[in-house]
């Protein structure tokens, strides 16, 4: 054990080794990012060498330069498979990491666990989701950071161009550990195939949103929101969830969130997946009850499910469009309809056409991308008019965020409202999750338990659970709701077995709730009733993003397409107490659509953590709440106002409504 710990620390110490390791082989046993296509041009091929080749010593490059070119030419990127380390990449007790700061070794920790083969989609090319959200972009770039992680003082900032760490600022100790930037271009390059040029060249990377901020916590990060969505859909039909169905796509990109907030929420849930490694690894990890290979049978085996209101759920190893279409002829009705592939990356593996195998179609993509495009704009309107078939049965359909909408419009289907404006079906945001949630404040609030222990997650599940019950009996009725469908979540989470990595929990909570309930950890930290504990979100939140199609989408002022809160969240985390904080170029709804800010939080049971969570939470959620008063949302005034008049320095700018009848006449 102790040599195995040792080799552990001495390979993060080394950092770029000065002898090149051994050819680590392609290991065909895990899951692979496809090849990307071809962009570069002679010369580029060659400055993306030169850019490979500046992590190493010059004699090395006699060697490196062949291996980093067919790198290049195999799979369309330079990842130095090479330099892959051989210590097993897992989140470790935060004192295991050889560290002269302890928030460093916090964000070691999280970096490992984005990495962890458990939870990465792609765990050898550096994607944790989404089928191109990149820790790194090449395992220099691990091994460097890691380094200069362990090397860090906490008067020290390192600072990390997309996954490149530029390296140790001198600082001080209220200054973040580390700033994240990932994929910053200028607004006129920010296109997806300056992603595939940039990218390939190895100068800038897509952070989706979590992975890039090292604050992913498997598959349980997406849970949480897609019960809540799932539970308020089915309200919004006036329909109990028990014996009714649920529909949807995506278990490898978006990990198996659907099936298993499907059996949360108690419905019937069905997930097509077209990657057979990605559905047997959702299975054996217990994400989804049952696995059909046969449209037949699993018509047979939903009939069953309805009649006997089973709460199942479902996946089927095929594409989705076959399902549909096969359910319509069946007449099976289904009441939720929805698809988390990541539509965000259509041409690079996000999302695959019918009609086609999985190896298939990756050979297609690198082979003739222009051709794959086709297939799946072809895909993409045929999607669209049997889900409107659906719709006109009564189905409710609505956009997870993925981009569904939004690519499906780009290629030709009939998905536009009668406006010409607007998508016939909303987005989960615009009608779920903004309105009912992020204008009130609530939103993904996460924590990871540095300990590494069971036990700590289960006494800070009971901490949690204790501060919501409190503050649930002083609730407003406007989200009293909320407040019951978070206390259910957090009693039920120790038995759906929601941790994948880290000992990691996700519950929404509002300003309030997170203040609270961090505060209280502190305190047991203090008492040594549990061990330091990492806070951090989902970008997917009130503040940290501005998307027009999925975050933002119920912003009606006009400035939906801006991103000045994304901006203004991450430099106001970063001087209030954040431990480390990222901005990104894309995320859920892909490159050049979305800017999202992130951070990540170390309390550790002192005074000066309890100033630092409570200045940067308030901050951190009230940012998003004051921006969506000013476009004018009821539950976002409401909620301003609840705040300004808890915090006497809180002054914010409210909307003044204007009478709709004065429109009449001009």
């Amino acid at each position: 054990m102790n040599t195995i710990e040792l080799t552990f620390k001495d390979e993060i110490l080394e950092g770029i080794p000065a002898t090149l390791p051994p050819i680590r082989p392609y290991d065909d046993s895990y899951n692979h990012a496809p090849k990307r296509k071809s962009i570069l041009g002679a010369e580029d091929v060659k400055l993306a060498l030169k850019n490979a080749l500046r992590y190493f010593d010059k004699k090395h490059h006699p060697t490196l330069i062949k291996e980093f070119k067919n790198e290049l030419d195999t799979y369309g990127r330079i990842y130095m498979y090479r330099f892959r380390p051989t210590h097993k990449i897992v989140a470790r007790p935060i004192d295991a990491y050889p560290a002269k700061s302890k928030q460093a070794a916090a964000i070691m920790l999280m970096i490992q666990n984005n990495l962890d083969d458990a939870i990465a989609q792609h765990p050898h090319e550096l994607i944790t989701y989404g089928g191109n959200g990149s820790v790194f972009s090449n395992w220099a770039q691990y091994r460097l950071t890691m380094q200069y992680l362990s090397q860090m003082t906490d008067t020290q900032t390192l600072v990390m161009y997309s996954g490149h760490p530029m390296g140790l600022f001198p600082s001080h100790v209220e200054a973040p550990r580390v700033v994240v930037t990932n994929g910053m271009m200028i607004p006129n390059y920010s296109k997806p195939d300056d992603w595939e040029k940039f990218n390939a060249l190895g100068v800038s990377q897509y952070g989706q949103m979590t992975a890039g901020s090292y604050m992913y916590i498997g598959p349980q990060g997406i849970v949480h929101g897609t019960t809540i969505t799932v539970l308020n859909a089915f309200r919004k039909l006036n329909k109990s969830p028990l014996g009714n169905i649920f529909l949807t796509a995506g278990l490898g990109g978006m990990s198996g969130a659907q099936p298993k907030a499907g059996n949360i929420a108690g419905c019937i849930t069905v997930c097509a997946e077209v990657n057979e490694k990605a559905l047997y690894t959702r299975h054996s990890q217990g994400w989804v009850d049952e696995m059909f290979t046969d449209l037949e049978t699993l018509v047979q085996r939903v009939h069953k499910a309805k009649k006997d209101k089973e709460i199942v759920s479902i996946a089927y190893l095929g594409n989705v469009i076959d399902v549909w279409e096969e359910f319509y002829d069946a007449n099976i009705h289904v009441d939720l309809g929805s698809d988390q592939t990541s539509l965000h990356n259509p041409w690079a593996g996000g999302y695959y056409p019918a009609g086609m195998g999985y190896e298939e179609a990756n050979i297609l993509m690198g082979s003739d991308p222009e051709l794959f495009k086709e297939k799946v704009k072809t895909s993409l309107r045929r999607h669209a008019a049997i889900v409107q078939k659906h719709t006109d049965r009564g189905t409710y359909f609505f956009d997870y965020g993925n981009a569904f909408l939004l690519e499906a419009s780009r290629a030709g289907a009939d998905i536009m409202a009668e406006n010409g404006i607007d998508f016939k079906y909303p987005s989960y945001v615009q009608d779920i999750m903004g309105p009912m949630c992020f204008d009130y404040g609530f939103g993904p609030f996460r924590w990871v338990c540095a300990s590494g222990t069971p036990e700590d997650l289960a006494k800070t599940d009971a901490i949690a659970c204790r501060v919501l019950e409190t503050l649930k009996k002083e609730a407003p009725p406007e989200i009293q709701q909320q407040m019951t469908d978070n206390i259910q979540w957090i009693k039920g989470a120790q038995a759906h077995q929601l941790v994948v990595g880290s000992q990691a929990r996700i519950l929404y909570a509002d300003a309030e709730g997170r203040m609270k309930i961090a505060e209280a950890f502190n305190t047991a930290i203090a008492n040594n009733d549990i061990g330091a504990v990492i806070l951090g979100r989902d970008h997917h939140d009130v503040s940290g993003t501005d998307s027009p199609f999925r975050e933002t989408s119920n912003i009606y002022d006009g400035s939906k397409f801006t991103a000045d809160m994304a901006i203004q969240n991450v430099i106001g985390d970063s001087f209030r107490g954040a431990t480390w904080v990222s901005i990104h170029n894309g995320g859920g709804v892909g490159w050049g659509e979305v800017i999202n800010g992130g951070f990540g939080m170390v309390i550790d049971g002192t005074k000066k953590a309890e100033r630092r969570l409570k200045s940067m939470l308030f901050w951190d959620v009230n940012n998003g709440i004051a921006r969506r008063n000013w476009a004018r949302n009821e539950g976002a005034i409401f909620a301003i106002k609840r705040a300004m008049a808890a915090e006497p320095l809180l002054k914010i700018t409210v909307p003044n409504g204007v009478d709709e009848t004065l429109f009449n006449n001009l």
